[in-house]
């Protein structure tokens, strides 16, 4: 893996038919965050984008349930989980919308160089309909047996247990998820990704993958063995028009909502490049060799990050079979790693608001504030295997490891500093156990660093929080308290308290990516002043007409002009953190902390709270 200077951070878009769930923020949220502020805090130019899905049946669903139109929908959705993300502290240089005209254009301008370099095909197709109401079924609302494994809870598009490629005329028995009814198939004419004849590059890509988690880089490996074109097209009324010549004007014809998604990435870095003034400057991310891109999700996801976009890059860029040329937006990169987590589950079931098997994001920062849910999803979250969430074991997380044990060694050192000295004193000569723990603090820097570099969260919040342990066992052995009462032992006493200082400045930068919003109030704890660790913002902003002007792209049945929509930015180039140890100054000024991190009542653990009680 190369360290690049500029490094891309694409997390999965979340689709605004409704509240988000903490399920949701446990597979593409809360990881992309830490990664992306470790980066930054290494001197890494990060661009972190993303936005709301608000394309495809399931809006339209959602819309008929709530009676509204899917616009007023798309609207409500997107500016709740706007403000959720914002939030949970999640640093998005621009989290934005699919329903702009800047994202229309840019879609459009992908599918184009497709068609014209070959890789999308007309054919007739079997398509699903909803007998009730007429509506295309989308794959993923199909469920039924698998025919290749005999899985029962295989989908349209695709079979988990097996990994598969699939069709819903597949399926054994298949049933609409939305009602429960059996689809009828008709004959329909769409545009398919041949990707067949991107398989060999596809291929070739695939195994030059060598850092990717194994469960993701085998289940991409997989899907090679069962490609075949992929229609990229649907028969529905709500979303982007297909720019051929005799579709464009169809009402019932949409480019596929996952077409148009993974497009996202692509099209919110260039609308960020638009709104910072330099319509340029997406180039760095995407047109640079260099550079490396991540991507965030579920494993639910991985097909369409590790298969169906590399393969629109490289049919794009004319690199399949069929040969071909780069379009307007030229030869882009391929992700350097998709970084798939596994589900969060409650009482073994995935969260699932149709089934009240949920706790919304909303709800939990309310209670709770944000860095609890953080941490939790950081030290037990579903990095690697399915996890259960339990108002149990949030509770003792939150009451044994942050208050207990990072909240209790900054109020315990900074009051004993504060109350012996006011201030940081100036250390005498170390001793064999000062510089045991801060040389376990410092060379954590590069382990934990290491480790998140690689998006191993857990194994790095784990050697972060044994440094926290130890800091606790060195206080509790070198017994300031005592030293305090004896006049002769005072250049001890302030050894003791400037060392124990340093390590907390370790770990507080340390555990900034994780808990950026605690790591501030340490900061603060710690006499300095200015921002530390920045925070996103929401901003109102216009969809504005010269947007598609900047690049030459030009699309077709745009959204109109001048619609306002809330938007994540930040400005986290100002902040001071940064992964390495920066000296605690011996006389800088030291007021009596606050309580860091307040513990939770245990009995929250047996009942969970009035919004999400224990089943």
């Amino acid at each position: 893996m190369t360290d690049s200077q500029n490094v891309l951070v694409c997390v999965a878009w979340p689709y605004a038919n409704g509240p988000r769930h903490i399920g949701h923020v446990a597979g593409f949220g809360v990881p992309s965050d830490v990664f992306a502020r470790y980066q930054r805090m290494r001197g890494k130019n990060v661009l972190m984008v993303s936005g709301t899905d608000e394309h495809g049946t399931p809006l339209l669903v959602q819309a008929d349930k709530e009676g509204v139109t899917v616009k007023e929908l798309a609207d409500r959705y997107n500016r709740q989980i706007v403000e959720d993300l914002a939030g949970l502290g999640l640093s998005y240089d621009l989290f934005t919308r699919t329903t702009t005209r800047n994202h229309y254009a840019v879609v459009q301008e992908l599918f184009r160089g497709l068609y014209d370099n070959g890789y999308m095909v007309k054919e007739t197709t079997q398509g699903a309909i909803s007998p009730s109401t007429g509506r295309t079924l989308p794959d993923r609302y199909i469920e039924g047996t698998c025919p290749i494994c005999g899985a029962t809870d295989a989908r349209g598009d695709q079979c988990d247990t097996c990994g598969n490629q699939l069709d819903p005329a597949d399926l054994i028995n298949p049933v609409s998820k939305i009602n429960g009814e059996t689809p009828e198939f008709v004959e329909t004419e769409h545009f398919l990704l041949d990707l067949p004849a991107l398989h060999d590059a596809l291929e070739e890509w695939l195994r030059g993958r060598e850092d990717w988690r194994p469960n993701v880089l085998k289940f991409s490996l997989n899907l090679l063995e069962d490609m075949r074109p992929r229609a990229m097209t649907r028969d529905i009324d709500w979303g982007i028009p297909v720019p051929v010549e005799g579709w464009e004007d169809n009402p019932s014809k949409k480019l596929y909502v996952w077409f148009d998604a993974v497009v996202g990435y692509l099209s919110a870095s260039i609308e960020w490049a638009h709104r910072s003034g330099d319509p340029e400057a997406w180039k760095a991310w995407w047109q640079d060799s260099a550079t490396e891109g991540y991507y965030f999700m579920g494993k639910d996801n991985i097909t369409f990050h590790s298969q169906i976009w590399p393969a629109e890059l490289l049919g794009y860029a004319g690199r399949g079979a069929k040969g071909g040329m780069a379009g307007e937006l030229g030869e882009l990169n391929l992700p350097t790693e998709v970084v798939s987590s596994e589900f969060l589950t409650m009482s073994g079931s995935k969260f699932s608001s149709s089934k009240g098997v949920v706790i919304y994001v909303k709800d939990f920062l309310a209670e709770f504030g944000p860095d609890p849910l953080r941490y939790f999803i950081a030290v037990a979250g579903p990095e690697n295997n399915d996890t259960d969430f339990t108002w149990d074991e949030f509770v003792r997380r939150v009451n044994n490891e942050l208050a207990n044990g990072w909240g209790n060694l900054v109020n315990r050192t900074v009051s004993m500093a504060h109350k012996n000295f006011g201030q940081v004193p100036a250390p005498g000569p170390l001793t064999d156990a000062d510089q045991r723990i801060l040389k376990l603090a410092e060379e954590t820097f590069e382990s934990a660093g290491a480790d998140l570099h690689r998006a191993h969260f857990k194994a790095a919040i784990t050697k972060i929080m044994h440094v926290v342990g130890e800091a606790n066992a060195y206080i509790a052995e070198m017994e300031p308290w005592r030293l305090a009462k004896d006049d002769a032992q005072r250049e001890r006493l302030a050894t003791v308290l400037w060392t124990a200082l340093q390590v907390v400045s370790d770990c507080n930068a340390m555990l900034t990516p994780f808990l950026p919003h605690t790591a501030q109030r340490v900061h603060e704890t710690l006499g300095r002043t200015g921002v530390w660790a920045a925070e996103p913002r929401v901003e109102d902003v216009v969809d504005d007409a010269e947007h598609t002007a900047d690049y030459n792209l030009v699309g077709v049945g745009l959204p109109e002009e001048g619609q306002t929509y809330p938007i994540i930015t930040g400005d986290y180039t100002a902040e001071q953190a940064v992964w390495e140890r920066v000296e605690v100054t011996p006389g800088t000024e030291l007021s009596k902390p606050q309580p860091l991190i307040a513990k939770l009542d245990p009995e929250l653990g047996e009942t969970g709270p009035e919004w999400a009680p224990v089943q």
